[in-house]
């Protein structure tokens, strides 16, 4: 079975150095392994010091590398929507310029980096993929889009095509606007085919782990609590955080007392964060960490006894609770107060927005024909309950 590994992070915290070296620790134990950067601003050919670009390059015995230009992905297979979005751009008043920057739509080109991952997922080649993700905001809008594409897949698009394909005819009669042929929808579905099995395969514990790399400073835990938690709502599971960057042990001028006091605290607030997931820390390099060999060194002091591709730990996913005759549906929602919770029913569908992000819950079929009862905040998790419909005596109804 595949390993995915995705580490994310802030920038700057030494997120591409911990990837780097993680896939480096990997092939050195005998595992077949490929890294890969979603980020546009690619730095793993320089944490290398080896050449990589938009095809599959070695970089040391059993590892691989590749910066994934997602750009050129885009080009190839969204054509034709690019081609319909430019003439109608155009028929609005738009300078072609202008009609061909807007027909790309900012952040689509990411995702087909995830459907790199399922092809070296699905294609035998490796054990083990290790992906340098770009900085938080951009990996959370990354990770999201499998979920917002197949909701909107499932449910808008097929409608949008059926009134297309009804009114085109007339349309283009009454009207100059261009109306979007077959051939746009038919792009349309093949990309959101391509991403078919993505989420599923980045959901599974057993396959993929996600790990935050953080540094002890106020403001990026801050940032990292909350990813932590935007992550649990879609489902990843967390099984690593990694304390980057520390004051050496070594370093002993009391000018950096308080700094080191200021590190204590938030190593306390770290573990009690991110618990249950361990707490991996790794001190400042005397030098950078630049090339194969000084990489190393990094993963081995870095990942110690421990086997940097097992699953670190293990958070419960979502699940449905029995309590008396109410079904109660728990999900792990690390770092968040209730009154950042917000909460909505639509038919098979509950919806959960905590900050910014939202998603829709598909609900298992032992609840979508219950109404929604309370919700208690409890530890960690979110729990949502699920009484039985009453009938007008009071008696439980079947469901």
């Amino acid at each position: 079975m595949t390993r995915i590994l995705l580490f994310t992070g802030k920038g700057g915290v030494g997120k591409t150095t911990v990837a780097a070296a993680t896939a480096l620790r990997a092939a050195d134990a005998g595992l077949r392994t490929v890294v890969c950067s979603t980020d546009p601003a690619h730095s793993l050919a320089d944490a290398y010091d080896v050449p990589l670009g938009d095809a599959v390059a070695p970089i040391a015995a059993g590892l691989h590398g590749i910066q994934l230009d997602a750009r050129v992905r885009l080009e190839s297979a969204w054509d034709a929507v690019r081609e319909y979005l430019v003439a109608l751009f155009d028929w609005a008043g738009a300078e072609p310029v202008e009609a061909e920057e807007l027909a790309v739509i900012p952040g689509l080109d990411e995702v087909f980096a995830l459907a790199d991952i399922k092809a070296f997922a699905a294609g035998g080649d490796y054990d083990v993929i290790v992906v340098d993700c770009a900085p938080t905001a951009e990996t959370l809008r990354l990770l999201s889009l499998p979920d917002v594409i197949g909701w909107y897949m499932d449910r808008v698009f097929p409608a949008q095509r059926g009134i297309t394909r009804a009114m085109r005819p007339f349309l283009t009669r009454m009207m100059s606007v261009p109306i979007a042929s077959d051939k746009v929808f038919d792009a349309v579905a093949r990309f959101s085919t391509r991403l078919d099995g993505v989420r599923e395969l980045l959901i599974d514990p057993q396959i993929t782990s996600a790990r935050m790399v953080v540094n002890a400073e106020r403001l990026v835990v801050a940032e990292a609590r909350r990813t932590f938690t935007y992550l649990s709502l879609f489902g990843y599971h967390v099984d690593a955080v990694i304390v980057n960057r520390l004051l050496p042990s070594a370093v002993s001028d009391p000018w950096f007392t308080e700094w080191r006091a200021a590190e204590a605290q938030h190593l306390i607030e770290i573990g009690d964060a991110f618990a249950p997931a361990p707490i991996l820390t790794a001190e400042l390099a005397p030098a950078e960490l630049v090339g194969v060999d000084r990489l190393r060194r990094f993963g081995t002091t870095l990942y110690a006894e421990r086997d940097p591709v097992a699953r670190l730990a293990t958070v419960d996913p979502m699940r449905v609770e029995v309590l008396g005759d109410t079904l109660v549906l728990s999900l792990p929602l690390p770092g968040v107060e209730r009154r950042e919770i917000q909460l909505g029913r639509r038919n098979d569908e509950l919806l959960v927005a905590v900050g910014a992000y939202r998603r829709a819950v598909v609900l298992p079929d032992s609840l979508q024909r219950r109404d929604v009862g309370a919700a208690h905040l409890v530890g960690q998790r979110l729990k949502v309950e699920f009484p039985p419909r009453r009938a007008r005596d009071g008696a439980p109804v079947e469901v």
